[in-house]
């Protein structure tokens, strides 16, 4: 179903990540503070093209950084694109957003977060970024607050935000915006899903929050929404919007009932909730595709799942890495599916006709001799840094990777620098 195309080796853990809308352009947030944009390889791209500041891949195409920069000091929490792709948007450990362009990464304006509350003199922490639409930016803090700053002055930031609500007591881990109603003039949406520790939040632009869940019992860690197709019989054209727990099941909700979840998928369960292995990342399979109604998710012990969420069951699993979680997947402007997590990014697209083949061939191997196949990895031993295993913190949960406020061990390589930046 999947190959993987090419394999990009990080300096640092990859904090976050995010794909241009129109355009073939990465960009990664690592646990060191830095920020660097990469080329991906196009179907036009040739192997013969490698120059000094491209990146070791797998052989089907050469992934080139455009930029990098030390962002942030401390780690770079979160990423998020404009919805023109022309502003590019990040925040730290450090409390600082940033506002700068993708092509060159030059800092176009800056603000600090406010303090947690009007009692406390320490600024709020960022976790997540979501660029509602072309006015409006959400930010979502480990406090679980959530600012709304307006962008209208070209994409720049407002140091003063125009909202603030809190749907959550703990860390806002997925912003999720519901599709707009066929009312809307502008065609972007007014409404946006919130998952933040153990519960489900929704808030309206205009009216805050209109409702919240019951405690679910289990971290919610990340969310995508099911524009059609999946609702309750007679409800069809109602969105869903499947939750990813730390428990290892895929939580169903049906748009108007936020009370509490209507369905469950086993993705990677254990005996318990504490044995399940976290979904720590989801996204939805473009239609452009043909595969129906399915969800890529990303698991806490590296694999990726694809699911099938109208059969109610994982259809493949692929490895991202032998180690470290998945903590990020998008698709892009391609449809390709770009996962990343640990010190790694991989490029993975539709399988041909003859990977297909081999694939089923292997695996009527694997059943007739009884053993399981072991997985490939394309990581790199090279990690270009000094760190050693032991030195590593080790993450059983998103979640304290994602409140860990210490800032991240750097490679002790040199880095590609680009002056000017910030």
């Amino acid at each position: 179903m999947l190959e993987n195309l090419c394999t990009l080796p990080l300096s640092a853990d990859l904090f976050t990540q995010v794909v241009h809308p129109s355009k073939p352009l990465l960009t990664v947030g690592l646990s060191n503070g830095r920020v660097e944009t990469f080329r991906i390889p196009t179907n036009d791209d040739s192997d013969d093209d490698e120059d000094e500041n491209s990146s070791i891949t797998g052989g089907k195409g050469v992934i080139k950084s455009v930029w990098s920069t030390h962002r942030h000091k401390g780690s770079c929490r979160t990423l998020a694109y404009s919805t023109d792709g022309e502003s590019l948007y990040s925040a730290g450990t450090d409390s600082i957003v940033k506002h700068f362009s993708p092509e060159t990464g030059v800092v176009v304006s800056k603000i600090g977060l406010p303090p947690v509350n009007s009692t406390s003199s320490q600024s709020d922490t960022p976790a997540i970024l979501h660029t509602l639409s072309p006015q409006t930016l959400l930010l979502g803090a480990d406090s679980g607050s959530l600012y709304i700053f307006d962008l209208r002055e070209n994409g720049s930031l407002n140091p003063k935000p125009v909202r603030k609500h809190v749907p959550h007591s703990d860390y806002i881990s997925s912003l999720t915006p519901l599709p707009p109603s066929a009312e809307s003039t502008s065609g972007f949406p007014k409404q946006w899903v919130s998952t933040g520790g153990s519960t489900l939040a929704v808030t309206d632009l205009r009216h805050g929050i209109m409702a919240t869940s019951e405690d679910q019992e289990d971290e919610l860690l990340c969310a995508t929404v099911i524009p059609t197709g999946l609702g309750p019989k007679g409800m069809r054209n109602n969105a869903v919007i499947a939750v990813g727990t730390g428990g290892g099941v895929l939580t169903l909700w049906d748009r108007g009932a936020w009370d509490d979840q209507q369905e469950r998928i086993y993705v990677a369960p254990g005996e318990t909730k504490r044995d399940g292995e976290s979904l720590d990342a989801i996204v939805r399979v473009p239609d452009e595709l043909g595969w129906g109604k399915k969800a890529v998710v990303g698991v806490g012990d590296g694999t990726i799942k694809i699911v099938d969420l109208k059969r109610r069951e994982v259809q493949a699993t692929f490895q991202h890495d032998e180690v470290e979680g998945v903590a990020a997947l998008h698709f892009d402007y391609d449809n390709r599916l770009i996962s990343g997590g640990g010190r790694v990014v991989k490029v993975w697209a539709e399988a041909g006709p003859a990977q297909e083949e081999e694939e089923e061939e292997e695996e009527e191997v694997v059943e007739a001799q009884g053993v399981k196949r072991p997985a490939d990895s394309d990581d790199s031993d090279d990690h270009d840094g000094s760190d050693s295993d032991s030195d590593r913190p080790k993450r059983e949960r998103k979640k304290k990777k994602r409140k860990g406020s210490k800032k991240g061990k750097q490679g002790g390589g040199p880095a590609a620098s680009f002056p000017g930046l910030d």
